[in-house]
C-alpha cells in the first residue's frame, strides 16, 4: 500500500456492541458433538457476527419415543442469545428409533423420515415441539440441509418429495409458532432446477426465505446465483421472499476433507475467499450471509455409526487440533488470519448495509507502480454499499484466480461521482485505514473524485465516504 498514509486501524466491535448486521457464522454439527461450543462462544462474540446457524439434531433430542430433551440445544441457544447473537435453526436429520437407514450413519445424516407413516408422524410432532419450545428465542427455521445431495437426502434426491416434506414441516412449525419464518432450499447445486421444481410443487407458498450454499473460488458465480434466484422468485410472484446465503467457505490448509479440498489451501487463500464472498453477498442484497464455519472439525457426511471420523475439514475461523484416531477436536481454539479479517468486516459493516449504485467509470491508465499499466476493467468487480446515515462505501478488487496466483497487487484508475465527505481507504485483511494523497485522489469539490493508479488487490479494498467508518465511530 505504498504512497498511502496509514492513519489508523479498525477497532473490533463485539456482537454485543453491534445492534444488527448481515454477517453470520455457522456453528453446525453440534448435533453430532463435533466440537465443544463452550470454548468458542466468547471468541465468536468477539468477531461481531450476529447470525449463527445451528442444526437441530432430532436423533440427539428424541432418544426415547415421544420424549424430547432439548437441554443440549437450550444451552447453545441461550449462550448465543446472552451474547447478543441470533441463532437460526436447520431442522435435520433422521432418527434411528424410527428408521433402519438412520441407524447406519453418524447423526442419522441425510435420512429423511419419509419411508413410514410412523416416522413421518414422529418428525412432524418433533418439529412442532421444537417450535413450541423455542418460541420467542428462534424465528428462522430452515427445513433440512442440501436435499439435492445423495449423502443428505438418502437414498435418492427428489425435489417433489422434498417439497411435500417442506410443506408438511412448515405447517407443523406454524401450528406451534405463527410468527416463525420458514426457510427452504439450502441448495449447493449451482443450477435453478431444484428450486424451480420445488417452487412449482408448492414450496413457494410456504417459504419466507430461500437459502443457498456456494463453495466456489469464483465469487462472480455467487452474484449470478442471487440474480438467478431473484429472477425465479419474480417469475413465481414472490419478489418479497428473502434470500439467505447459508454456507460458504474455504479450507485453510491442504489435506483436509470436504469442499475445495482438491486445490491448494492455506490461511491466506481462506481469508481472501472469505473477503470476496462476504462482500459479494452484501452487494447482492441477501438477508444475511453465513460463513462456514466456526472451528475446524471432523468432516465426512457418509461416516458410518460406530466408526470414528478420521478426516478433518479445515474450514474454521478458529483452528484446533484434530485426533485422527478418534475424530475429536482437541486442545485450545486459536484464531486464524480469517478470524481477524471477518472481525474487521463486522466492525466496518456494523449495521444492515444496503447495496447502492455508485456512479463510476473505470479508466485504465499508464502506471509506473507495478507493470506499466493499470489492470483491465473486465478484471474488476466493484460496487457500492450504503449505511442508514447516507454514507457510502465503494468496494473493488481484481478477480485474479486465487488457486493459480498466490499474491497479486496492481493499480486501477477510475472516477466516482455522487458521493461526498472525507475519503478513507480500508484494507479489511489487516484492518489498516489510509489517507490518500493528492497524487492518487483529486476532489473536484462537487461530489466527483478522480482516483489515479490506486492500489488494487485480489481481495476487496474499501473506499469510504463521509461517516461510513471513522476512527471516532467508537
Amino acid at each position: 500500500m505504498e504512497r498511502l498514509t496509514k492513519i489508523g486501524k479498525i477497532i473490533p466491535k463485539s456482537a454485543e456492541e453491534i445492534k444488527e448486521s448481515r454477517i453470520g457464522l455457522g456453528m453446525e454439527k453440534l448435533d453430532r458433538d463435533s466440537f465443544n461450543p463452550e470454548k468458542a462462544y466468547d471468541k465468536v462474540k468477539a468477531i461481531g457476527v450476529k447470525w449463527i446457524r445451528l442444526q437441530s439434531g432430532w436423533q440427539k433430542t428424541e432418544r426415547t419415543k415421544g420424549i424430547y430433551d432439548f437441554s443440549w440445544l437450550d444451552s447453545q441457544v441461550n449462550s448465543l442469545l446472552e451474547r447478543k447473537m441470533e441463532p437460526w435453526l436447520c431442522l435435520c436429520y433422521g432418527n434411528p428409533i424410527y428408521d433402519a437407514l438412520a441407524k447406519e450413519y453418524i447423526g442419522s445424516v441425510g435420512c429423511p423420515p419419509i419411508r413410514t407413516e410412523e416416522a413421518y408422524s414422529a418428525w412432524l410432532k418433533y418439529v412442532k415441539a421444537t417450535a413450541e419450545h423455542f418460541k420467542g428465542r428462534i424465528t428462522y427455521y430452515e427445513i433440512w440441509n442440501e436435499p439435492e445431495g445423495g449423502w443428505t437426502w438418502r437414498p435418492e434426491p427428489n425435489p417433489e418429495e422434498y417439497a411435500e416434506f417442506c410443506i408438511k414441516t412448515a405447517e407443523a412449525v406454524k401450528q406451534a409458532d405463527t410468527s416463525a419464518k420458514i426457510i427452504t432450499g439450502s441448495h449447493y447445486d449451482d443450477t435453478m432446477e431444484h428450486f424451480n421444481r420445488e417452487f412449482a410443487a408448492g414450496t413457494i407458498t410456504i417459504s419466507d426465505a430461500v437459502s443457498y450454499h456456494i463453495y466456489n473460488y469464483d465469487e462472480g458465480l455467487a452474484l449470478q446465483r442471487v440474480e438467478a434466484l431473484k429472477g425465479l422468485l419474480k417469475y413465481y410472484g414472490s419478489e418479497k421472499t428473502e434470500i439467505i446465503q447459508g454456507e460458504c467457505g474455504s479450507q485453510s490448509e491442504s489435506g483436509g476433507n470436504g469442499a475445495l479440498s482438491w486445490v491448494r489451501c492455506d490461511e491466506q487463500m481462506q481469508t481472501k475467499y472469505l473477503l470476496r464472498h462476504v462482500i459479494s453477498d452484501l452487494l447482492s442484497g441477501v438477508k444475511f450471509t453465513s460463513v462456514f464455519s466456526c472451528v475446524d472439525m471432523a468432516e465426512n457426511l457418509d461416516a458410518k455409526e460406530g466408526a470414528p471420523i478420521t478426516t478433518c475439514g479445515y474450514f474454521g475461523m478458529l483452528g484446533a487440533d484434530f485426533d485422527p484416531k478418534t475424530g475429536n477436536v482437541i486442545g485450545a481454539y486459536r484464531e486464524k488470519m480469517s478470524y481477524y479479517a471477518l472481525q474487521n468486516m463486522c466492525s466496518i459493516f456494523d449495521e444492515n448495509v444496503n447495496p447502492v449504485y455508485i456512479s463510476h467509470i473505470i479508466k485504465p491508465m499508464k502506471s509506473d507502480r507495478i507493470d506499466g499499466f493499470d489492470c483491465k476493467a473486465k478484471e474488476i468487480i466493484c460496487g457500492g454499499l450504503e449505511k442508514k446515515n447516507g454514507a457510502k462505501a465503494f468496494v473493488y478488487w481484481n478477480t485474479t484466480d486465487m488457486i493459480t496466483v498466490k499474491d497479486y497487487e496492481g493499480t486501477a484508475s477510475f472516477e466516482i461521482s455522487g458521493v461526498k465527505g472525507k475519503v478513507r481507504l480500508i484494507d479489511p485483511m489487516d484492518g489498516s485505514i489510509y489517507e490518500l494523497p493528492e497524487t492518487i485522489m483529486k476532489d473536484n469539490g462537487s461530489g466527483l473524485y478522480y482516483f489515479k493508479n490506486i492500489a488494487i488487490k485480489d481481495y476487496p479494498l474499501i473506499l469510504t465516504f463521509g461517516e461510513f467508518y471513522t476512527e471516532e465511530s467508537r
